[in-house]
């Protein structure tokens, strides 16, 4: 097979210069199928909104410790570029259990050394909203979290926090991807870690900041006093799926009053092979299957996961019949709703300027719960960061109070001392929330969920991706999106729909052929918006080739719901089979 130039190019330069350690050099010279050289060598990893993420392994394509210099050495450009005390307020670094996070971090703080940025490195893992945290309670330029989140073992990653310790907006990413393809050459250099310790520009992060963090997240409780006399009355089992989240998800509990927590033995310690669950995603029923034998055997209340970077929190609660459910993102997030507000309102702390945000793509119940507490409901495009900003304009502006924020794939938030999701937070919420509905109503958080579907609608979701691997896949992926967008049915399922919202265009077709203007930043994503609330949305991913598809359907009880979204989402599809088929691999989240 004849390689490109630039394939030639980095074949000679990663096998032969002594930038790169033997290990690597024989690496690459150990691969002998020409389709896995050109992967490796014919394109830089993309650095995007969300950072960087990709297989580990040498080469410009996967992640590794040259590939972190290089991005590193675009960020230190970027701060750098906003003067002297941005490279003294320095910048925060974290990393999961994952295999090579903690080299990783250590490259990212000796780079940004070197470049006379102070680097704040933590001295062992830590879970993401800790990191955010970190940021803003050291008032530093930005932060580095070394993770994949909950992707296969294959992976890692890097995410980028700037100064407001929410993950980079467009332009500041923009900006830092800029100055990583304006660099040509590869050999960033670092400096030895004594010299960059002794200067002062390399500091280890630790105890102090942890204790604060978990004071913060203690603020946040709302009945700490129930939990403090009687979290003895709540059996909780709990995972960390070998990641970040065991130590602080457990001091936390512990310091809440929780006695009766028990940890999964064989998922307590970290270890980024991940050798107990298929993926180590808290959404995956199967990363619950050892919680669940050990929730049978202590007679657990609730089960509890977090992913390996603890930003996003798994939960199983038990039915009327005694079995685990596992709630979805989206019912989890209506509970922590339901259970804030009303909390809030009891004890006269629900501001009159209140705000409950959440992604565009996440249940609509959320919207009724809030207006019926008289509190406004604000939808965010996909991503955490976008609710982070919102939060940064109500401070700036002083118009509105943040109360609550989450989204579908299991985030939380509530406080304004970190800027990103929080499963440790979220953790001691839900726990707090299983206990208070237990001992003053004597119900468990299923029987709190029929009665939120019982008040406001039975609400249920579901989400369908289809990935387009073949060579024209963003070909095929680019006539789907078009042929939706022609799409003027009635209604899905035998439901009306009321209008069909085109973000990329920032306009709403009415069904009776009115048009209004949209609200939203523009994107590639299209909604058609159903009578009595519910909605399908299709939203082609940014980084990967990939359609996601989000149905939200209500329904009069559990049945009724059942059997509507059953047929919204095959009558949506319906059209489409010929177009989706032969190129997507369709498959559930």
């Amino acid at each position: 097979m004849p390689y490109s130039e630039r394939v030639r190019k980095n074949l000679e330069f990663w096998t032969k210069d002594s930038y790169f350690d033997p290990e690597t050099r024989a690496e690459i010279l150990s691969l002998t199928d020409p389709r896995e050289i050109e992967d490796r060598l014919a394109r830089d990893l993309e650095f995007g909104t969300g950072g960087m993420r990709g297989k580990l392994g040498a080469g410009t394509n996967r992640m590794n410790v040259y590939v972190v210099r290089k991005l590193t050495q675009g960020l230190a450009d970027a701060i750098l570029a906003e003067g002297g005390a941005a490279a003294k307020r320095g910048v925060v670094i974290s990393c999961d259990s994952r295999r090579f996070s903690s080299e990783f971090a250590r490259e990212t703080a000796l780079v940004l050394g070197t470049n006379g940025i102070r680097a704040f490195l933590f001295d062992a893992l830590r879970p993401t909203p800790e990191l955010s945290f970190a940021v803003r309670h050291l008032g530093a330029a930005a932060g580095v979290m070394v993770t994949a989140s909950h992707n296969p073992k294959e992976y890692n990653g890097y995410k980028v926090y700037w100064s407001d310790g929410a993950q980079l907006a467009p332009e500041k990413a923009a900006a830092i991807a800029d100055a990583i393809g304006a660099r040509e050459d590869w050999r960033v250099p670092v400096r030895p870690e004594a010299e960059l310790r002794a200067a002062g520009l390399l500091t280890d992060a630790g105890g102090e900041i942890d204790a604060a963090y978990l004071a913060a997240v203690r603020a946040q409780l709302l009945h700490p006093e129930l939990a403090a006399a009687e979290g003895g009355k709540l059996s909780v089992v709990f995972t960390p799926l070998h990641g970040a989240g065991a130590v602080p998800v457990q001091r936390v509990l512990a310091l809440a009053g929780f006695s009766r927590v028990f940890t999964v033995p064989e998922q307590e310690k970290p270890d980024g092979d991940f050798p107990t669950v298929p993926v180590p995603n808290p959404e995956d029923g199967a990363a619950f299957a050892l919680a669940r034998r050990h929730g049978d055997e202590q007679n657990a209340d609730l089960l509890l996961a977090t992913d390996p970077d603890s930003d996003r929190l798994g939960v199983c609660g038990r039915d009327s019949g005694g079995r685990w459910r596992l709630f979805t993102g989206n019912q989890a997030g209506v509970l922590l709703e339901y259970y804030i507000l009303s909390s809030r309102v009891d004890l006269g702390l629900l501001p009159a300027d209140g705000r409950v945000i959440k992604s565009i793509v996440s249940s609509a119940l959320a919207v009724k719960i809030a207006e019926s507490f008289g509190v406004a409901c604000v939808e965010t495009p996909v991503g955490f960061k976008f609710i982070g900003e919102q939060i940064h304009l109500m401070e700036e502006t002083g118009q509105g109070s943040f109360i609550f924020g989450f989204e579908e794939s299991l985030g939380y938030l509530t406080g304004t001392y970190a800027r990103d999701k929080d499963a440790v937070l979220a953790a001691a919420l839900m726990a707090e929330a299983a206990l208070y509905f237990k001992l003053r109503a004597g119900k468990t958080l299923t029987d709190v969920l029929e009665e939120i579907y019982g008040k406001w609608g039975y609400f249920l979701d579901d989400q369908v991706a289809y990935s387009f691997t073949d060579f024209d896949g963003a070909a095929k992926m680019d006539s789907v999106m078009r042929a939706l967008r022609g799409d003027t049915r009635p209604a899905l399922g035998g439901v009306p729909v009321a209008s069909r919202e085109d973000f990329a265009e920032g306009e709403s077709r009415l069904a009776d052929g009115g048009t209004r203007a949209l609200d939203f930043p523009r994107m590639n994503l299209l909604r058609f918006s159903l009578a009595g609330g519910g909605f399908v949305m299709a939203r082609p991913s940014g980084t990967e080739p990939k359609i996601r598809f989000y149905f939200c359907v209500a329904g009069p009880d559990r049945a009724g719901a059942e059997a509507g979204l059953a047929a919204v989402r095959d009558d949506f599809f319906r059209p489409y089979a010929e177009v989706l088929t032969p190129g997507g691999k369709p498959f559930r989240k």
